[in-house]
């Protein structure tokens, strides 16, 4: 019997990759729901060739050209906030969490109400709300599968081992496209250097975020979250080959690597067909071509955002939530050409410390809510947005 399975973020770099794996087995599937944004035209010609029973568009403005596009198909277009939340809350054995930034956390929420799995490569939904996030999965007995590559690695490399045997969890970061960059040559990076990443085929903002290494920051306080390990023992390790994805450390001294190529289609095919393993056309990797893999630690000064996420992991709360909204307008103004690449982390760290000291946002995440994490994401926005106008005049 064919699963019923959503893609929420159908057209970025995901959701594509996860339509490419789907296509090789149609039969295996039905698919529920496609969500989008502005690309309309890819969103419709997806969801009339997986004969989606919805699609969904997060811009109300382009409802009209959605049905267009989808007239006489016989699938279901809706637009908006709600609507995707309403498409994720639809009955699905498998969805796929793809959406980018806090906007993924309401559908993911939604999804995991339905007792399915949820594919996680929405890092926001456990950055900003992971008490929240993994609270509902126990709720409604849902499954989560982490889609980041580096923490489908770790999920991978504990299968049959004791959690009270973890010493360290290492996960491995690129160092994107300045890793190689003069520190005092940074400031002055531009938008079209800092979105091309020398590894990894991604979208521009993930691909910006891997070279200011907040995406990594975010993985930082993802693996805390997703796995209860202690942010002690969690370390990041800059390996620019970008094949080894992380490594668990065991109390006997022995390390346990993930190696693969760079293509998420690894991860995306591990989380669709697990706990089994099935065939997934990605490259085989021969390690005499390869020869050597090279690590080295990273730089706090190059990339500050390491820093502020252990800050963050300290503070608890809801100073992820803090944190994301921060970041993700700082990218929206250095995108927009209002702040340099190194203010980014600058515009982070001034926000985080304005909101530090609002005991609501603190200690605590027991009674987290999304009506809570909702507040304190518009907070640091409308600070974050604050700071930057502050910066332009």
């Amino acid at each position: 019997m064919p699963r019923k399975i959503s893609i929420l973020g159908a057209t970025g770099s995901i959701g594509q990759n996860t339509i490419d794996l789907i296509r090789r087995a149609p039969d295996a599937y039905d698919v529920v729901a496609l969500t989008g944004a502005s690309n309309i035209a890819q969103l419709a010609t997806d969801a009339k060739a997986l004969n989606a029973e919805v699609a969904v568009t997060a811009r109300e403005d382009l409802l009209d050209d959605l049905r267009d596009a989808l007239s006489g198909s016989g699938i279901e277009a809706a637009a908006g906030a709600e609507a995707i939340t309403e498409a994720a809350s639809r009955p699905a054995d498998w969805t796929m969490s793809a959406i980018i930034g806090a906007a993924g956390l309401a559908p993911g929420l939604a999804a995991l109400r339905q007792g399915g799995t949820l594919a996680l490569a929405n890092k926001e939904s456990l950055v900003c709300a992971g008490a929240l996030i993994m609270g509902e999965a126990e709720r409604h007995g849902a499954t989560i599968l982490p889609v980041d590559s580096e923490h489908s690695a770790v999920f991978q490399a504990l299968v049959g081992e004791d959690m009270a045997a973890v010493e360290r969890v290492i996960i491995t970061a690129s160092g994107g496209a300045f890793r190689d960059w003069p520190l005092e040559d940074l400031h002055n990076a531009t938008l079209d250097q800092a979105s091309n990443h020398p590894n990894w085929d991604m979208g521009q903002r993930i691909t910006i975020d891997s070279a200011s290494m907040f995406n990594k920051a975010m993985e930082v306080i993802e693996t805390r979250e997703f796995f209860g390990v202690s942010p002690e023992a969690i370390e990041v390790l800059v390996h620019p080959q970008s094949m080894i994805h992380a490594l668990v450390g065991f109390c006997d001294g022995g390390l346990m690597a993930h190696v693969g190529p760079p293509d998420m289609r690894h991860a995306i095919g591990y989380a669709l067909h697990h706990p089994q393993r099935a065939p997934l056309p990605v490259e085989r990797l021969d390690l005499t071509k390869i020869g050597r893999f090279d690590f080295t630690a990273p730089d706090d000064a190059r990339w500050p955002a390491l820093r502020l996420a252990r800050e963050v992991m300290a503070a608890g709360g809801l100073m992820g939530a803090v944190f994301n909204a921060a970041k993700e307008v700082a990218l929206d103004g250095f995108i927009a050409g209002q702040l340099r690449f190194t203010q980014m982390a600058e515009i982070v760290e001034e926000v985080l410390d304005a909101r530090a000291s609002d005991a609501s946002l603190g200690r605590g995440s027991d009674d987290m809510t999304l009506d809570l994490v909702g507040k304190a994401d518009h907070l640091a926005r409308k600070a974050a947005k604050a700071a930057i106008l502050k910066r332009a005049g």
